[in-house]
């Protein structure tokens, strides 16, 4: 998927994968189009989510790994939290509200990477991001810090592969058929987290890279899940998953 980024995500006019801006993408879409268990409802719309058998085989999947994982490596949690907690104070842990299914909020945990009280406004990360501790740049570089969020999984707020969750402000507010991105839980891993898993260095070469996330990588992205998600087989599933951890 490496060549993904490559080939969808740089476009200097701001347009996502699609090639149309994330303004005029809400505009083409139903405005009412509201998202569903079967898919995005609304008048002309097409696009169709997971079928009940796909959906049903991919929760009993998250449910037997996200359990088999934490006893594997709940005491990595615990010790990485325990680190994270006399490297930047409190529990160690850091809880934020992330968009989820049917743009429901939830509580996504992590370990906590940054100084305590980085501003909240700020919604990319950068390789070079000041916010980082030495010892968060170590949890992110390792990806211990998202090992928490097999709780997540196991809870049924996430799923092991899918959309990653936004913050308020992205995903809730598509309009049309690209809400449909919002019919499945997100997940740890997937298509688009792969193919941007350089992300923050491409961030960072941008001179705004707040406004390069909204205007160019989050389009693509939708485009990716999309794809991801119309496309959807149980055994993608498995080889994301096995993908991410040879990147690993």
């Amino acid at each position: 998927m490496g060549h993904v980024m490559k080939d969808r995500a740089l476009h200097p006019s701001g347009r996502g994968a699609s090639g149309v801006a994330p303004s005029e993408a809400s505009a083409s879409g139903p405005r009412f189009a509201r998202t569903t268990r079967a898919g995005v409802e609304g008048p002309g719309s097409t696009a169709r989510c997971l079928t009940r058998r796909d959906a049903f085989v991919k929760r009993v999947f998250d449910v037997f790994a996200a359990g088999a994982g934490l006893l594997v490596v709940g005491w990595l949690i615990l010790l990485g939290a325990a680190v994270s907690a006399l490297a930047h104070g409190g529990s160690g842990f850091f809880v934020q509200r992330r968009v989820g299914r049917h743009g429901r909020t939830f509580p996504l945990i992590k370990l906590m990477t940054m100084v305590c009280g980085s501003d909240p406004t700020i919604s990319v990360t950068t390789r070079n991001d000041p916010r980082i501790t030495a010892t968060g740049r170590v949890l992110q570089r390792t990806k211990l810090d998202e090992l928490p969020q097999l709780v997540n999984v196991l809870v049924g707020h996430m799923s092991m592969v899918g959309p990653r969750p936004d913050v308020p402000g992205f995903a809730d507010r598509l309009m049309g058929q690209d809400r449909i991105v919002l019919c499945v839980r997100p997940g740890i891993t997937g298509p688009a987290t792969l193919a941007y898993r350089d992300e923050e260095s491409l961030l960072a070469a941008q001179s705004d890279p707040e406004r390069y996330n909204r205007e160019v990588v989050f389009p693509d992205r939708v485009h990716i899940n999309r794809e991801y998600i119309e496309t959807y087989t149980f055994w993608l599933d498995l080889i994301y998953i096995w993908r991410t951890v040879l990147a690993r």
